[in-house]
């Protein structure tokens, strides 16, 4: 029989009593009781993150990483006593959910027999005790992340999605981007964003080009990503720092061709990102039938492009009220004699808009390209202007701008909505009718981790 060798120091305040030497196994006889031995409601936590669908086993906790996608945790098969913990690794459950699923006929917290528990809130960690059959896993410890001088934001609203490092917040609307947590590190409270006004209608009768709604975009080199070129970081009056409030969104809607054939078009609506205001493309010039009057574009964000007959309608300013960097340039000019009476072009956020052409509508200006949401894409484009020519179309600008329409069939476009793009101007004809402005957009974005 073998014995079980035993180094002990027995003092009056304490002993310490060693079993066996390194990899030695204590077995303990049937009907022995032990204390201090085994698990004592804790589990051992696996410190390689899970990425993709598991089965968790008994006595184990896991961080689960949903960055790159939802990931469902299947429990083991139930038995009294057992546990199971889990941890959001990357604070992104609010992004991409866990999903913890029962072994067959099991349950989560009492509810139906194989119905899931779906985990949305960021930062969440659980810890489940299997109880008995009636129960199932038992809730027994369950807490939220809390930043404790994190050196990063935390914060809710709009639509959210994460790129790398950051996270991203889109408000195609109105809304409210609340900070919960300011960061601790100063430098992390500048928010990169992009303010993006509603562009201008296009004007009626070989009318000009609405203009893009203002463009206004602040880069913070924390948040690494390709910034446009009117990128206003590290200019003070640019930047955002935000603290732990509520930050109203105002998202402008795009201008609209009016009824009264003797106005301009409407001119787009401001965006607001707490000091960040862009303003409303301008409308572009309207002709009034048979009048041969002069039809300035509406100055704004963009300026709307010019129309009239036998009259030079001049296009509206851009960059109205200025910023540095600007926030838009002007519309382009009318040409006044025949044959197509081009109207001008609306401005872009990068360009003017073009001169409108005996032979056509002057084309849009550019938009301005940007990578914040980390996609490329292009907005505030100016719209085209109308004309009487066929086809006579002024292009759109690039970044959501309309075309313009031509006589006597070419119909233009509306603005693209969420670009900011200026609306199309109308020809003399049947399509004389100018249209409208796209929506504006306002997207922030801030390192997270």
């Amino acid at each position: 029989m073998s014995k079980i060798e035993v180094d002990a120091i027995d003092k009056q305040s304490g002993s310490t009593l060693t079993l066996g030497g390194s990899g030695t196994a204590v077995t303990l006889a049937c009907g022995a009781t032990q204390t201090g031995f085994g698990r004592t409601g804790t589990v051992d936590w696996q410190t390689t993150p899970k990425t993709g669908d598991f089965t968790a086993a008994n006595g184990e906790g896991y961080f689960v990483n949903t960055t790159s996608g939802a990931v469902t945790m299947t429990m083991p098969a139930g038995s009294a006593g057992a546990i199971v913990s889990i941890q959001d690794y990357n604070k992104t459950f609010d992004t991409n959910a866990l999903t913890i699923s029962p072994a067959s006929g099991e349950r989560i917290n009492g509810g139906t027999a194989d119905g899931d528990l779906g985990i949305t809130t960021e930062g969440q960690g659980l810890t489940f005790v299997y109880v008995d059959a009636t129960v199932g896993w038992k809730t027994v410890h369950e807490n939220e992340f809390t930043s404790g001088g994190s050196s990063f934001i935390i914060a809710t609203g709009g639509t959210i999605t994460t790129s790398g490092n950051c996270k991203i917040h889109t408000f195609t609307g109105p809304g409210t981007f609340t900070v919960c947590t300011a960061a601790a590190c100063a430098a992390n409270n500048i928010v990169s964003h992009l303010v993006v006004a509603g562009g201008g209608g296009g004007g009626l009768n070989q009318g000009g080009g609405g203009g893009a709604g203002g463009f206004r975009e602040v880069k913070n080199p924390a948040t690494p990503y390709t910034a446009s070129p009117l990128d206003g970081y590290p200019s003070a009056p640019n930047r955002v720092t935000v603290t732990a409030t509520a930050f109203p969104i105002t998202v402008g809607g795009g201008g609209c061709a009016p009824g009264d054939a003797n106005l301009r078009a409407g001119s787009g609506s401001n965006s607001i990102f707490s000091t960040i205001t862009s303003a409303g493309g301008g409308g572009g010039g309207a002709e009034a039938p048979g009048s041969g009057g002069n039809r300035p574009g509406n100055s704004g964000g963009s300026g709307g492009g010019g129309s009239g007959q036998a009259n030079s309608g001049t296009g509206g300013a851009g960059n109205t009220p200025p910023v540095s960097p600007a926030q838009g340039f002007a519309g382009g000019p009318n040409y006044a004699a025949g044959p197509a009476y081009g109207g001008g072009g609306g401005g872009g956020a990068t360009g003017i808009g073009a001169d409108g052409l005996s032979s056509k509508g002057g084309n849009g200006g550019n938009g301005a390209t940007t990578s914040i949401n980390a996609s490329s894409v292009t907005y505030a484009g100016g719209g085209g202007g109308g004309s009487l020519g066929d086809p006579g179309i002024g292009l759109a600008g690039p970044g959501g701008g309309g075309a313009g329409a031509g006589t006597p069939s070419r119909a233009g476009a509306n603005g693209t909505a969420n670009t900011g793009g200026g609306g199309g101007g109308g020809s003399g004809g049947p399509t004389n009718g100018g249209y409208n402005g796209g929506s504006g957009i306002v997207i922030i974005r801030y390192k997270f981790q």
